[in-house]
């Protein structure tokens, strides 16, 4: 066994956690992603999904997918830099830069990709990186590749990010960038403080509405939207695997901007375009929110119900704001063992631990769909509420179900 080989196998986490039977990670799905999916030909409430909308079994997505299949063929076989780029694309990204407020925008073969290639593209060596401490793994991933200076302040700490911005040199960049909903947390960020702030010290803005397209905002645009503050935004980036019901992201900004980006950024130029079912059911997905406002109207109901009977029982779902729910369990073992009987029971939640969360802040991540139905929720709450008190989580309240 070789020195690579040795490191590898000194890392038996995820065996010791198989052992115990709770083992929560890539449980093969057999059906598609909707509010309730198979699992080892069993149904199963799905409460783990990001798909807020309910768009990855809508018949117009998967219409479009066909479609563009039948004419592009399965994939474009080259970055879009070089021979990788259809007319599909460039009509999605000229429709999502006007769905968000922006001259231009670019289109990334994911999200993460979005973020990792702009990110580690804009700033330089003498430069400045503002993050939250809760921001996203690709924008700290982005960072890391980047040249620049990165400070990271507390989670929506004004004060702190303030205390921050006023010790950097007034003639050097300096970017601020945030999740519009914070993934697992599902608050939303405080943008016109930091629209202040940002005026005040000269800083540029880059929000991650990866997470609030499709929630908040003008026909469901985001928090910029949600605030009003697009002109005061420099950066937009976005996702299609939450409310696009796909895959890929973009960047919306200034046509000087995305001009820099296609040429300078690496995720991007030596990354194969997404394929042409992807673009295609991204564009579908945009027009049904537009379309269907009473989806975004749904979800929200679903929301404000959820997060009321989770309240009645008692369990502590942070600061969200948003269909991101946590529910927190602060104990690492107790949250796979939650994980694992709630499968049993028929419900699906994700297992969030560190380094997603603080140590200390392990949780299950309760996500709503606008398709979900009140009694699917009432149902899986009501689950949720009996392993917890099983495991010692949560004390009987005797809550009226």
């Amino acid at each position: 066994m070789n020195l690579l080989q040795k490191k590898m196998s000194a890392y038996v986490l995820p065996q010791e956690v198989k052992e115990k039977g709770c083992y929560p990670y890539f449980n093969p799905i057999e059906s598609v992603q909707d509010t309730e999916v198979l699992i080892n030909g069993k149904k199963v409430l799905m409460f783990g999904s990001n798909s807020y909308l309910g768009l990855t079994n809508h018949p117009k997505t998967k219409e479009a997918a066909i479609n563009a299949i039948k004419k592009y063929g399965t994939g474009c076989a080259g970055s879009r830099f070089l021979n990788g780029t259809l007319d599909l694309h460039i009509q999605l990204e000229e429709a999502l830069a006007k769905f968000v407020g922006k001259e231009s925008a670019i289109v990334f073969s994911t999200g993460f990709q979005s973020n990792l290639g702009t990110v580690s593209t804009l700033t330089g060596r003498h430069d400045y990186i503002l993050i939250d401490e809760y921001d996203h793994a690709s924008i700290i991933d982005g960072c890391r590749l980047s040249f620049s200076k990165i400070i990271k302040y507390k989670h929506k700490d004004i004060d702190s990010l303030e205390k921050e911005l006023s010790a950097l040199p007034k003639d050097k960049i300096k970017l601020i960038i945030l999740d519009g909903v914070f993934s697992m947390e599902g608050d939303i960020v405080n943008l016109p403080e930091i629209a202040k702030l940002a005026k005040k010290y000269d800083a540029s803005i880059m929000v991650d509405e990866a997470h609030s397209i499709g929630v908040i905002g003008k026909n469901g645009s985001g928090s910029v939207s949600h605030f009003g503050l697009t002109d005061e935004v420099d950066i937009i980036m976005g996702t299609f695997s939450k409310s696009f019901a796909t895959v890929g992201g973009f960047i919306a900004a200034d046509e000087i901007t995305i001009n820099y980006l296609k040429h300078h950024s690496r995720s991007l130029i030596f990354s194969a375009s997404i394929s042409p079912a992807n673009a295609a059911s991204a564009l579908a997905a945009l027009e049904i929110i537009k379309s269907e406002p009473e989806r975004i109207e749904q979800l929200w109901k679903n929301t404000h119900y959820a997060m009321k009977r989770l309240r009645d029982f008692g369990f502590d779902i942070g600061q969200t704001e948003t269909p991101i729910i946590p529910i927190y369990v602060r104990d690492d073992e107790k949250t796979f063992m939650l994980t694992a009987m709630l499968l049993e029971e028929g419900v699906f939640v994700n297992p969030i631990i560190s380094p997603a969360v603080r140590s200390d802040s392990s949780l299950i991540r309760f996500s709503l769909m606008a398709t979900h139905t009140i009694q699917q929720i009432e149902t899986a709450i009501n689950k949720i509420h009996q392993v917890s008190v099983k495991l010692g989580i949560l004390v009987d309240q005797n809550v009226n179900a």
